[in-house]
């Protein structure tokens, strides 16, 4: 039963947001009372802390798997994009912005694992384009996985960028362009160049 609150609660947060559902929202999604919720999650609180945990873990296991692959670093920044945006339902909800206004705690432990995991990942890719030669040698690997991060947080301020004017989908695949046009060989670019145009084509 933990596990299908748990499922269900990952869901309709996604969908609507942390701050729009309530407890009886999702008791009568589910068909229960809330009494069985409060069982095994005592507030909504540790309800949203065990969620994003849950999120977490299997977006990295994700991530791991397409990493394990060894695919073009290229290609795996963009299947780690499309993994992700999967999983967060294009963000219809902005979870993360909502996380940080009304969760300041449970983001901040969030940003900290998510920070772990991206670093190994980044830093993984950068290295391997740097050997295949698609990525310039000189870029400062550490420098740029640390922005990395920071802009893929930052795209997720609805203040400075609002879902109204763009979708987070439309923003990941500008910054990923941008961050790749950046780092990339004229060999890089080719490759990037292809993708580009493939995506554009779906």
């Amino acid at each position: 039963m933990k596990h299908k609150i748990l499922k269900t609660a990952v869901d309709m947060f996604l969908n609507y947001g942390f701050k729009s559902v309530t407890m009886d929202d999702i008791a009568n999604e589910m068909g229960i009372s809330k009494k069985t919720i409060y069982v095994h999650f005592p507030n909504k609180t540790k309800l949203v802390e065990a969620t994003t945990l849950y999120m977490f873990e299997t977006i990295s296991c994700g991530i791991d798997h397409i990493c394990a692959l060894e695919k073009n670093p290229i290609e795996e920044v963009f299947d780690v994009k499309k993994f992700v945006m999967e999983h967060l339902k294009n963000e219809k909800s902005s979870p993360q912005y909502q996380l940080q206004k009304y969760y300041p705690k449970i983001f901040a432990s969030l940003k900290s694992k998510q920070f772990e995991v991206m670093q190994g990942c980044v830093i993984e890719n950068l290295n391997r384009g740097i050997k295949l030669g698609l990525y310039r040698d000189n870029i400062n690997v550490n420098f740029i996985s640390r922005i990395y991060f920071n802009c893929m947080v930052t795209l997720k301020d609805q203040e400075l960028f609002p879902l109204k004017a763009f979708s987070m989908n439309t923003l990941m695949e500008y910054y990923l362009e941008y961050h790749l046009r950046g780092i990339c060989t004229s060999k890089g670019l080719e490759k990037l160049n292809k993708i580009l145009e493939i995506n554009q084509n779906q």
